[in-house]
């Protein structure tokens, strides 16, 4: 029996102070499903993982922010953590990746401080989106709004708040993988 994302490709875009959890469990969920998963960041080496404030494991890269492209893959997943997405936000090809997979209408993930990168390529106008709490006001700021849900799907943007979350969230993951692109929407200008 086939499992639901046979031959499907998911960036897991971090760096270091990526809340450990909140990249292992979605990583580990897709993978059981037959998914190839890779970590994405700006350096080659590894990432040093954190438990809140706490050191994690130190996780190796499979590839930089320089030598991706949306076709080599299937679906983004932007893991948070407040260090992580606000280092990502000052790379400019870290940016870029997110804008245009949100762009190309296929699956994108973030959860906590994940959707600062949403904010920073600047894909939130017009959405609803939930996250960690101190996000709202920069969500809302974007021409988006914020809600307080577990998990929050619109367009194949899943979002959700935290650790707490993330049973229901990698099972949107999941669920949005298998189904694939969805209709691209133009951004909002604002």
């Amino acid at each position: 029996m086939a499992n639901r994302l046979d031959g499907k490709r998911i960036a897991f875009l971090a760096t270091n102070g990526v809340e450990q959890s909140e990249l292992t469990t979605p990583f580990e969920a897709v993978v059981a499903e037959g998914a190839v998963a890779e970590i994405v960041s700006t350096k080659p080496g590894t990432i040093q993982a954190q438990h809140s404030d706490d050191k994690g494991d130190a996780l190796p890269v499979d590839r930089t922010t320089d030598q991706v492209r949306v076709d080599d893959y299937d679906a983004l997943v932007i893991p948070g953590g407040t260090k992580s997405p606000d280092r990502l936000r000052l790379d400019a090809n870290a940016v870029e990746f997110v804008r245009a997979f949100i762009d190309s209408g296929k699956p994108v993930a973030s959860v906590c401080h994940g959707p600062w990168l949403l904010v920073e390529a600047d894909r939130v106008s017009g959405r609803t989106l939930t996250s960690w709490p101190s996000l709202r006001t920069d969500i809302q700021n974007a021409g988006g709004t914020w809600v307080d849900e577990e998990v929050h799907v619109e367009d194949g943007v899943v979002t959700s708040r935290k650790p707490a979350d993330l049973p229901a969230f990698s099972s949107k993951i999941i669920e949005e993988v298998a189904e694939g692109r969805h209709a691209q929407r133009p951004a909002e200008v604002r």
